[in-house]
């Protein structure tokens, strides 16, 4: 029992599954749709569910394999309304490329697996058992992998091993994982290495892994497979895996990493053999010893990564690696050789930038092919691409001529097709919030051969989406608002061109402003049709928290600076209804997670400036938060309530500012049983408040998906059913209100 539960009438409703606290949600749920109405009978349910399960979709690729043949073949995973579990497929590159008939090969049936377990699996991924590391098959073949599912869509996930040479499940000594929110890759086709809930100090209070194992095929997870890393029960999470460098030149590296908080790890890397991955009785005689592990002298809230013969360091502070040298600005990504820092430490290496943000610039991610770097970065929230080649056996990168890319305002990914095979092709998808994802075939190559022109390395259109919804006359526009304290604030404005600024126009404005998640230009198809189609305006704001300028940006709104976030937001808010855009009345808020707390926040504090509010999957109790699920793993975000922090914590908690006797604007409010990030009792006890101090008076709304995780739904009915009843609950609820503007 808490030590709180006097302080806390409501504490009963953190029992996820008590029959009072199940009661309660069942009950708000009749009483949700008994308000607004089952969005099952309307149409925006039915236009919804049409988009997810389309055939009209890119099916994405998860990775890359050889059949026996020696031919390309490409894995997907895909939901429809006959497979709504998913299909674990493949089918071979010449095939892909079709425009229609795509002659698919299923691996494994999810919805078949869920009715013979009796279980509601979903699908949380696989992780194959890299070419490289498996000695009993060709480099070629692909033929093991860890498959992870979840009941209901939780985090916990159940682990299982799955052949690929006979597409079933591994029986001869297979590794297998129960329910767990664990951490697992393989090291060899024998070994593993495991973080998992195995007992007594095996989670940290986050309720991750705090033990790492090394886990030999055909033994015993729990009495035979050895400890060989651990943190500290106040870590986030401790973690393991190899590093595979050869193709670039490289070595190879196995990595144990401690996450002391959400933003800060101590790395402990040594240079291995291909050998010593491998199960002690596959070894050969004469085969030594591995070398130690060496801690790496870096900042705590740095990250790292190999290439090649390049050990790659992402700052997050300031660094000076060698007294009186240079100093490297947060930010940057630089890099130097990973032999040399390993032997001889920080001080004994020569550093070069690969990237060094501006005021407005920040890095996004790099990805490889076999000879060429291709780096991601955000100029002013626009995408913008450089290419490096790869020289000297993996040992230096050289920036293309001609290979720095225009920023434009669209949503790009990049995705190596297979390094191993010696390829410099990548898959390049774009879209914005207008225009569907298209998919092509792209040579980072062809990056040589160019003067320099925009998206030259593009080969040929593989696949685009139709479009979705009625996108004719829709503009995107990227303005800014001040916020108090002078900041300028970016956002992006998506509307018709002829739009009468008037006021009355039914504005959405979407939010999140933590973790250092950027947000940025994508296609959202329910978002078109259950909104801009119907008339309405869609605002984005690229507000401090995020990363869409680099760590500055997000450490701008740390802990108690946290106010600056949700300024931001209201500053934009403010400034749609300057420019006439919108109303109070006719402008609504959206945010999950940590938006969803971005947005209770705008509830409590701001009331008189918004006209509805969409709050999902919220965090609404900053006293308790930590106590709950993985919320232990944020404190490096928001602060520690049990200390001094609680003095600015309890200012941005929505649940203890509920005021009696305030008028609050409509407000909807989803969640999921299921969910095991954050806690459904988030928005239970805010809502069972509000409905008590207002004695069921306040335009309240609730619905707890049963299903769902984190994401708040399990499958398409689920993810249209929640997303109508809250797109059809803002939009009418504008609507009406624009009726007295």
């Amino acid at each position: 029992m808490s030590t709180v539960s006097t302080e806390d009438p409501y504490i009963w409703l953190e029992e996820v599954e008590s029959e009072q606290s199940l009661d309660f949600a069942r009950s708000a749920n009749a009483a949700c749709l008994a308000a607004l109405g089952n969005p099952e009978g309307k149409g925006t349910y039915a236009r919804v569910l049409k988009i997810l399960e389309s055939d009209d979709r890119i099916p994405h690729v998860t990775h890359f394999g050889v059949n026996d043949d020696g031919e390309p073949i490409l894995f997907n995973f895909w939901k429809d309304g006959k497979n709504p579990k998913g299909l674990w497929r493949y089918t071979t590159l010449s095939s892909y490329k079709k425009t229609s008939d795509i002659e698919w090969t299923t691996v494994l049936d999810v919805d078949a697996l869920a009715e013979k377990d009796g279980i509601s699996w979903v699908w949380g991924g696989s992780r194959p058992l890299p070419r490289s590391r498996d000695p009993v098959y060709s480099k070629d073949r692909v033929t093991r992998a860890l498959i992870v599912l979840s009941r209901g869509g939780s985090d916990a996930t159940h682990v299982k091993e799955f052949d690929l040479t006979t597409n079933e499940f591994v029986t001869d000594q297979p590794f297998q994982l129960s329910e767990a929110k664990s951490r697992v890759s393989y090291k060899s086709r024998n070994v593993l290495l495991v973080g998992t809930d195995t007992g007594p100090d095996s989670l940290t209070d986050s309720g991750y892994p705090r033990t790492v194992r090394e886990w030999v095929r055909g033994t015993d997870l729990l009495t035979d497979a050895k400890v060989v890393f651990e943190g500290e029960k106040t870590d986030v999470s401790v973690s393991a895996f190899i590093s595979d460098e050869r193709i670039w030149g490289g070595g190879i590296y196995e990595v144990y990493s401690r996450a002391m908080t959400f933003y800060t790890s101590k790395y402990f890397v040594r240079s291995v053999q291909f050998e010593h991955l491998l199960a002690p009785d596959e070894r050969g005689p004469d085969v030594s010893d591995p070398p130690d592990f060496v801690e790496l002298d870096v900042q705590d809230d740095a990250n790292i990564s190999f290439l090649g013969k390049l050990l790659v360091i992402t700052l997050r502070s300031d660094w000076e690696p060698v007294a009186g040298g240079p100093v490297y600005k947060k930010g940057s990504v630089i890099y130097t050789d990973a032999e040399t820092f390993l032997q001889k430490g920080r001080s004994g290496c020569e550093y070069k930038i690969l990237f060094e943000p501006t005021e407005r610039t920040a890095y996004e991610y790099y990805a490889v092919t076999k000879n060429y770097l291709i780096l991601s970065t955000m100029d002013n929230v626009k995408s913008r691409l450089r290419f490096y080649k790869i020289e000297d056996g993996g040992s230096r990168l050289t920036l293309i001529e001609g290979g720095s890319q225009e920023a434009q305002i669209r949503d790009v990914g990049i995705r190596p097709i297979d390094p191993y095979s010696g390829s410099d092709e990548f898959w390049f998808t774009t879209s914005d919030f207008v225009t569907p994802s298209t998919l092509f075939l792209a040579d980072a190559s062809r990056m040589e051969r160019t003067n320099g022109e925009s998206d030259a390395f593009i080969v040929e259109q593989v696949k685009s989406l139709p479009p979705q919804f009625d996108a004719s006359g829709l503009v995107v526009s990227q303005c800014t608002a001040t916020s108090k304290d002078g900041t300028h604030v970016p956002y992006f404005i998506v509307r018709k061109e002829d739009t009468v600024l008037n006021g009355k126009n039914p504005t959405l404005l979407y939010g999140y402003g933590g973790f250092e998640v950027s947000l940025g230009p994508h296609y959202v198809a329910t978002q078109g049709v259950t909104w801009l189609e119907r008339g309405g305006v869609y605002v984005e704001a690229n507000i401090r928290g995020g990363g869409e300028f680099g760590p500055s940006w997000h450490q701008a709104g740390l802990k108690a600076n946290r106010n600056k976030c949700y300024e931001d937001f209201i500053a934009v808010g403010e400034h749609l209804i300057e420019t006439n855009v919108c109303r109070p009345k006719t402008l609504a808020v959206r945010g999950g997670s940590n938006g969803g707390l971005l947005v209770g926040n705008m509830y409590t504090m701001r009331p008189d400036l918004f006209g509805a509010i969409h709050c999902a999957v919220p965090l609404l109790d900053m006293k308790r938060f930590h106590t709950l699920l993985a919320g232990a793993s944020w404190m490096a975000e928001y602060g520690n309530p049990d200390t001094d922090d609680w003095e600015f914590l309890q200012k941005y908690s929505p649940y203890h500012n509920i005021k009696e006797g305030t008028e609050y604007p409509p407000i909807l409010v989803t969640t999921s049983t299921r969910d095991d990030r954050v806690h459904p009792a988030h928005a239970r006890k805010f809502v069972k408040k509000l409905i008590d101090v207002s004695n069921g008076k306040l335009p309240v709304y609730y619905y707890e998906n049963i299903e769902g995780g984190h994401g708040g739904a399990a499958d398409a009915k689920q993810s249209a059913f929640m997303t109508a009843l809250a797109y059809d609950f803002m939009f009418d609820t504008l609507s009406k209100n624009a009726m007295d503007v």
